[in-house]
């Protein structure tokens, strides 16, 4: 998100295009959740699902499986890109006032706002208000699911400093051996799935197995490092490798919700996505594709729009909701089976409008002083 090269002197052009895409690709997921058993009041899907037709069950496979899935992989890169390895004479405490005093007021204002604001349209009672205030400590709120994604980038903040140092020192095949590891790791939940239960040291009084300290995250930080300092592919080899990734591992992503999501049948939501999850084979190989594509890039500087616009992108991800949903609800009209547009036009619709609404209203709010507290820039 923005929040990490704003202030930074050096800009890379592809992560300021990658921001842009990827925060319409994270409005483009939501927007298909809408169509398969989403709750109508808060625009997300919920633990149960169906899709009501065949129409949306391909076109929920299509942009929300097959275009956008690597949103949340993509955008993490982007958090973290130039963060590693650390400038030198910075201290760990120092890298975690700068990192945490850019996110940590914003979250916490769009936290709140998240727990209140809907009081004033009837989108949540007062008991619910209160409830998820109580709740806020400990996780994010009810009508907020996409602040997630702020524990594991508080998360990957916490460790820079400590897997900083080795990547500055790290030789190519060294990188290249925990990619190995971290790669391994994204078998698990297939493992789990369709193996055994329990793998490599997990038990009821044990939940980290035996490469837990190399999955999760912090391999497309690693990733991302070891393409941009060790991958020495021409431009051509970049594109066609990249191109060739992202198609095979996308398809599979939502060819797997395609042949899961039999039209008409309540579906536990986990077991249709089980495929999407962000750090699987799948989605990990769909994303390091994504990468190198834009890698391909090669620009000096992004127009003066797209950087004004990678800018505003943290605070666009923290209020789309507000925005999704209601939207969402003008689109589809009570009747996902039967939206006011074709299933094809209203998710792209959706998220467009959306988007455009996000970046005008937090471009107005970047003017106010003391913005940075609240929408990040």
């Amino acid at each position: 998100m923005s929040t990490m090269q704003t202030n930074n002197t050096e800009r890379i052009a592809y992560i300021d295009y990658l921001r842009v895409i990827a925060c319409f690709l994270v409005m483009l997921v939501h927007a298909s959740e809408n169509f398969y058993g989403a709750d109508s009041s808060v625009g997300l899907a919920s633990n149960c699902s169906m899709l009501l037709n065949e129409s949306n069950r391909f076109w929920v496979a299509f942009y929300d499986g097959f275009v956008g899935r690597t949103c949340v992989p993509l955008f993490m890169i982007a958090s973290a890109f130039l963060l590693v390895p650390m400038k030198p004479g910075t201290g760990m405490l120092g890298f975690y006032k700068k990192r945490f005093s850019r996110i940590l007021p914003p979250w916490i204002f769009f936290s709140l706002l998240y727990c209140m604001l809907p009081l004033l349209w009837g989108g949540m009672s007062i008991e619910q208000s209160i409830a998820d205030l109580k709740h806020l400590p400990f996780n994010f709120p009810s009508m907020a699911g996409h602040l997630w994604f702020m524990y594991p980038l508080v998360s990957l903040y916490l460790i820079i400093p400590v897997v900083s140092p080795w990547l500055e020192r790290a030789s190519a095949r060294e990188e290249l051996a925990f990619l190995g590891f971290f790669g391994l790791s994204t078998f698990i939940p297939w493992i789990h799935r369709f193996l055994y239960p329990e793998i490599w040291g997990e038990a009821f009084w044990n939940g980290f197995n035996m490469l837990w300290y190399c999955s999760g995250f912090l391999g497309y930080l690693v990733m991302a490092h070891y393409i941009r300092v060790h991958l020495k592919w021409t431009r051509r080899t970049r594109a066609i490798v990249g191109a060739l990734c992202f198609l095979a591992g996308s398809a599979f992503t939502g060819w797997a919700f395609w042949k899961e999501g039999a039209p008409g049948a309540l579906i536990d939501t986990p077991k249709l996505e089980w495929a999407w999850e962000f750090c699987m084979p799948n989605v990990v190989i769909a994303s390091f594709g994504a990468f190198l594509l834009f890698t391909c890039i090669e620009r000096k500087k992004a127009p003066a729009f797209v950087t004004g616009l990678s800018r505003l992108t943290f605070g666009m991800y923290l209020m789309h909701m507000f925005f999704l949903v209601p939207v969402a609800g003008l689109v589809i009209g009570g009747n996902p089976a039967e939206p006011r547009l074709p299933v094809w036009l209203a998710i792209p619709t959706i998220a467009v409008a959306t988007y455009v609404c996000c970046a005008l209203t937090t471009r107005l709010l970047s003017l106010l002083p003391k913005s940075k507290w609240f929408v990040g820039c």
